[in-house]
């Protein structure tokens, strides 16, 4: 995932920096694009990357309480939800004894802007009188000024000090910005909050604060509605419709159960809506630096996630196809029919899903794009609203053909418009992430071995929809293209003597011969050669690259291994699950098993939620994953690797065109019995029964018949429409 920095005049873009850690215990909250970090015992501190943050402003940086001075000692710090969590702490005695009779309670909700309870509890059999103190600031710095710790701009403020409130207004230039604190009771002064309050023995003292953030400066945004007693937040409602409308899992392993249930709820938290057309869900790429659109993240979270919710993957199609490139710029980097890479807002951007802050420098996201849209026309959509995103397809292939493949070589490349942009535009967009076995780095254009796969997946997919519409002259001529592009990727991106195929080709043709994952990618998508497919997977197996916790991004034995690098050696969760899914489909089950084992149990040591990546360690060398300290968590692809993971072992899909469910299990003896109810098909819902090798689907809906064995591939689709196109499926 890349970083993007956003300066004052225009906008940059650039991969080649990283966030400070965010320190032991820090615990992050997110609902739609706002979020909040802070440390354990709930205070923020400016000096820190902490803070509450709206549309990509930090509107609070300083949130420290005290109690009659003293800073809170942390006892405990529990995420509820994704969006709620509880802290528990205690207010250090002066008299030098180690226990306190104050313990502090602090419950917050992030939503627009936070809501915050304070409780102070008084186990003394004495009164206490207790000052307590909230000492505020805003520093209105753009995200990524907080992530890079370089906050340059300057904001004039004014702070007013109403009763029980705070407002603090930011200036820079001609933009405007605001929060209101709010705390009833409190006595406001242009520094902090107090209450001056006494405790009476084995009594309590709780008050209720909001931070909301203003437009240009003047006014509330919204307040911050507070729930009677008993009644649930809008966060909450939001959640339970949600989980209403999803599938309900149940396993024999409480293990998985427990981490599928936390990939729901974080798939839900990370959900955002395009503001234009508030009826349109997409997923944010993750948290806490990337609550916002981006094409290749929140096209692969959408379709990792069709089996939850195929809505999903129909809102980011939607979005994304408004905001298709459309003209030649160099400075944000599109171009016609290019699908963007992510949407920021700076200070002078637009809204949050659209508008001046758009970057396009992504190579993999056009046909991604194209390809998910093929995916979720099996899922039951209606046949209006895929036509109706069939021109932007096409626009897409067309940016393939013009733009992506500039030197006419027939393999899609990259290489940056400007000295700002990102220097590599795939996958692995780390300044480093892509180099040859001796660790040089390969210079571009760079053609990757998996956007090739991408690509001939995109012309696939097209290519069968154009069968469905009976526009058989457009879909044979992409089947040749794409049966093209497979036989030119296996002769020149195979490395014969090493059995492997090279993770891309450099700016004079040659092969980057490091061994890495991104070849487990070609499998899924059909680009590999049937001979070649068994020395990849032993390759992606072997110790160099397995680490005991799944697939490393480079192989141990590479001039550039690093396990505790980004790209270079590290285990990304959403890697391995595409490598499961290209084993299984080349037939290699107990390799896809044991990966899906491996990461499943990794996430046992995160409370059930898959990170961004971790450590590429060895499992015999450290008993835990090691943590990559700027991992996001949640983030979107992560958190639907275990849902996709399950999804791929049951061997489970749809093609409601073709009138058909698939399912044909084969789940490892570990994770027990698996039974789904309200399970989406786009026909109706289903439940589902799966233990090992057995399945079962009930309430099959009229119209759909259950099939056993996998799903045809597109790929075998669409040679059999072009060998009898008499005989094509009507839909």
């Amino acid at each position: 995932m890349s970083i993007l920095v956003e300066e004052p005049e225009m906008a940059g873009w650039n991969a080649d920096t990283a966030a400070g850690p965010l320190g032991a215990g820090t615990v992050t909250l997110v609902e739609g694009s706002s979020f909040c970090i802070s440390l354990p015992n709930g205070d923020i501190h400016p000096e820190l990357p902490h803070g509450v943050f709206f549309e990509d402003t930090r509107i609070l940086s300083r949130w420290n309480l005290t109690v009659n001075g003293q800073p809170v000692e942390p006892l405990a710090a529990e995420t509820k939800e994704p969006y709620r969590a509880q802290f528990a702490g205690r207010v250090p005695r002066s008299d030098g004894y180690a226990d306190s009779p104050l313990l502090v309670e602090r419950r917050r909700e992030v939503g627009r802007g936070i809501l915050e309870q304070v409780t102070v509890r008084n186990y003394s059999l004495q009164p206490v009188e207790c000052d307590i103190r909230l000492r505020v600031e805003a520093d209105f710095a753009d995200l990524f000024e907080v992530k890079e710790a370089r906050i340059q701009r300057q904001w004039e403020e004014t702070r007013e000090a109403g009763d029980g409130s705070l407002t603090i207004r930011g200036t820079w230039q001609d933009v405007h910005k605001g929060v209101v604190i709010a705390a009833d009771g409190a006595t406001a002064t242009a520094e902090d909050l107090t209450y001056a309050v006494e405790i009476p023995p084995h009594g309590h003292w709780s008050a209720r604060l909001s931070v909301v953030p203003t437009v240009g400066g003047k006014s509330p945004r919204a307040p911050f509605v507070h729930p009677a007693p008993g009644e649930m937040s809008p966060r909450d409602v939001r959640r339970q419709e949600w989980v209403d409308r999803i599938p309900v899992v149940r396993m024999g392993n409480r293990s998985i159960e427990r981490t599928l249930r936390r990939s729901y709820d974080d798939l839900g938290a990370l959900r955002i809506e395009d503001p234009d057309h508030p009826e349109r869900v997409v997923v944010a790429a993750g948290a806490p630096w990337f609550m916002t659109l981006f094409g290749r993240d929140s096209l692969w979270a959408s379709e990792m996630s069709l089996a939850v919710d195929p809505s999903l993957a129909l809102g980011t199609l939607q979005t994304l196809a408004e905001r298709q490139g459309s003209v030649v710029d160099p400075a944000s980097e599109e171009e016609p029919g290019k699908i963007l890479h992510e949407v920021r807002l700076g200070v002078s951007g637009g809204l949050s899903l659209g508008g001046k802050s758009a970057y396009y420098g992504s190579v993999d996201a056009t046909p991604l794009f194209v390809m998910a849209l093929g995916s979720l026309s099996r899922w039951g959509v209606a046949k209006e609203t895929i036509a109706a995103l069939l021109p932007h397809a096409d626009r897409a292939l067309d940016w393939i053909r013009d733009y992506g493949d500039k030197d006419g070589d027939g393999f899609v490349e990259y290489q940056r418009l400007n000295d700002q942009g990102l220097i590599n535009q795939g996958w692995k967009d780390s300044w480093d992430g892509i180099n040859f076995a001796d660790g040089t780095l390969a210079e571009p254009p760079i053609a990757l071995c998996e956007v090739q796969a991408y690509v001939h997946g995109a012309y696939m997919a097209r290519a069968w929809m154009a069968y469905d519409d009976g526009d058989l002259e457009l879909a044979a001529e992409l089947r040749d293209r794409a049966a093209r592009l497979k036989r030119r990727f296996n002769e020149q991106f195979w490395l014969p003597d090493k059995g492997y195929y090279a993770i891309a080709l450099d700016k004079d043709k040659r092969p980057v011969d490091a061994c890495a994952s991104n070849m487990g990618h070609c499998l899924w998508f059909g680009l590999v050669d049937e001979d070649k497919a068994p020395l990849v997977a032993q390759r992606l197996m072997s110790p160099e690259m397995f680490s005991g916790w799944g697939v490393r991004t480079l192989a141990s034995d590479m001039g550039a291994y690093n396990p505790a690098s980004y790209h270079n050696g590290s285990v990304w969760p959403h890697d391995n699950a595409f490598i499961a899914a290209g084993l299984l489909r080349c037939g290699f089950v107990r390799e896809a098993q044991r990966i899906a084992t491996a990461l499943l149990e990794a996430a046992e040591y995160s409370d059930g939620r898959l990170p961004e990546l971790f450590c590429g360690f060895d499992r015999e060398q450290f008993a835990a994953p090691v943590p990559y300290p700027t991992a996001c968590s949640p983030q979107a692809w992560a958190a639907t690797t275990p849902i996709f993971l399950v999804t791929s072992l049951m061997r489970y899909d749809a093609h409601v065109s073709r009138g058909g469910l698939w399912l044909d299990p084969v789940l490892p003896e570990s994770f027990g019995d698996l039974h789904i109810t309200n399970a989406p098909t786009g026909a109706g819902p289903v439940t589902i029964d799966a233990s090992g090798t057995a399945g079962s689907v009930d309430k099959v809906p009229e119209g759909l018949t259950l099939h056993r064995g996998q799903r045809p591939w597109i790929t075998d689709l669409v040679e059999q429409a072009h060998l009898r196109p008499e005989k094509r499926t009507e839909t």
